[in-house]
């Protein structure tokens, strides 16, 4: 055995049972009051916001991505999909499955021009 693999399976620990907030040798942190706060300030000050609910990954847990009618956008953990559509039902947002439907070409637009200005 190699010292690197020696090395690996001392630093490799298995998540507690019942703790679903650790992937692999990661800790994802979960969404909080700041995270759903943040969500609905941008909702009510943006118009024309719709919702792109992302499901879970490997380095992440279920996101809401809202984007406005300009392009602008925000990203926030959100503790299900379930959740992030009810959210977004809850305040006469369209919601959609960004793993079908992808994310709109204005926010791509809007980070370009964001690229571009050097802002």
């Amino acid at each position: 055995m190699a010292w690197w693999d020696r090395w690996r399976s001392r630093a490799r620990w298995s998540a507690p049972s019942g703790d679903s907030s650790r992937t692999g040798s990661t800790r994802v942190r979960a969404a909080d009051g700041t995270d759903v706060e943040h969500l609905e300030r941008f909702v009510s000050t943006r118009r024309g916001v719709e919702g792109f609910v992302e499901p879970r990954t490997a380095v992440s847990d279920v996101t809401l991505l809202l984007v406005a009618h300009d392009g602008e956008w925000t990203r926030r953990r959100v503790p299900s999909a379930r959740w992030a559509h009810d959210f977004c039902n809850g305040r006469r947002v369209p919601s959609y499955d960004a793993a079908v439907v992808g994310v709109p070409q204005r926010m791509r637009d809007y980070n370009r021009r964001r690229k571009q200005s050097g802002t």
